[in-house]
């Protein structure tokens, strides 16, 4: 793994990890479902207006239709939309810990259905992993949590799992800005199709709100998702997952400093073990011959 492929993994994972917080602050003034699919309209359409800008075809391949649908349907709407609706709830801190174990579940799954091999150290590290969030929730728990809402972002966490896995389709015959902005319209039009069942559809213009929508729309929304390919691109699915052991600290530090949101000794403790924990089976995933 180079440095520029490093350099742009921790910035994916800086962006990835703030939308949790600027999503609990759009929640508080719009209807999720809603709020989530008007973002994704305005991203979507940035996307391919810029895609075509820099003169990328819609004339995709059948692996990239295949993956820019299922990309759209299980990340956009399914796991960011399970994880706007709990955070009306739900603490931006808890639901970002809970994303974070997409990369454990991935290795999980391969290792259990898929028959791939996870060395001691990977093995250790699951356990490790599972153990950190577990002695979060635990805490969590005897504090109140929402546990319907924990529900959801964990349904969420199997989705984008099953996200990861299934774009990998999507990085190959380039057009990377547009398979971005047509994964958005897909989540879009399912969110805009279930808004009006699921939810009572409100938004209140609040600065708080205005200022949260427009950064989760740009940044999160569009630049994280064009990283996340790219990057998926350049070292692939297994090393990219990587990134993700910095999002549980990220995401509970932007979090308390944004948010206020109390951070305990329990709590500290469990975000050390699952980050040590996801980068531990990440290693282990590795070619031997990088780890030298």
């Amino acid at each position: 793994m180079d440095l520029r492929a490093i350099a742009i993994g921790l910035v994916f994972a800086l962006i990835w990890s703030s939308a949790f917080t600027s999503a609990r602050i759009i929640v508080a003034d719009a209807s999720p479902l809603f709020s989530l699919a008007l973002r994704f309209l305005i991203s979507g359409m940035l996307g391919v207006a810029i895609a075509r800008a820099m003169g990328q075809s819609w004339n995709l391949t059948p692996a990239q239709w295949r993956a820019t649908i299922l990309f759209g349907i299980c990340q956009n709407t399914l796991y960011l939309g399970l994880n706007f609706f709990a955070m009306q709830t739900v603490e931006a801190s808890m639901a970002a810990i809970i994303a974070s174990t997409m990369p454990l579940l991935v290795a999980l799954a391969g290792w259990l259905l898929l028959g791939e091999k996870l060395r001691p150290v990977g093995v250790i590290g699951l356990f490790a992993g599972f153990a950190g969030v577990a002695l979060i929730m635990g805490s969590r728990i005897g504090a109140g949590i929402d546990l319907f809402g924990v529900m959801l972002c964990g349904f969420g966490a199997l989705a984008l799992t099953f996200a990861t896995l299934a774009v990998r389709g999507a990085t190959s015959g380039g057009n990377f800005m547009m398979v971005v902005g047509l994964q958005m319209l897909v989540g879009a039009a399912a969110l805009f199709a279930a808004a009006p069942i699921f939810e009572t559809i409100y938004i209140h213009p609040t600065v708080p709100f205005i200022l949260a929508f427009t950064y989760t729309t740009l940044f999160p929304g569009l630049l994280a998702t064009l990283i996340w390919f790219l990057l998926l691109d350049r070292i692939g699915p297994i090393r990219a997952a990587t990134f993700h052991f910095l999002n549980p600290v990220f995401g509970v530090a932007i979090a308390a400093l944004l948010l206020g949101e109390k951070v305990g000794p329990l709590d500290a403790i469990g975000v050390l073990i699952t980050t040590l924990g996801i980068l531990a089976v990440q290693l282990s995933r590795q070619p031997v011959a990088k780890l030298a």
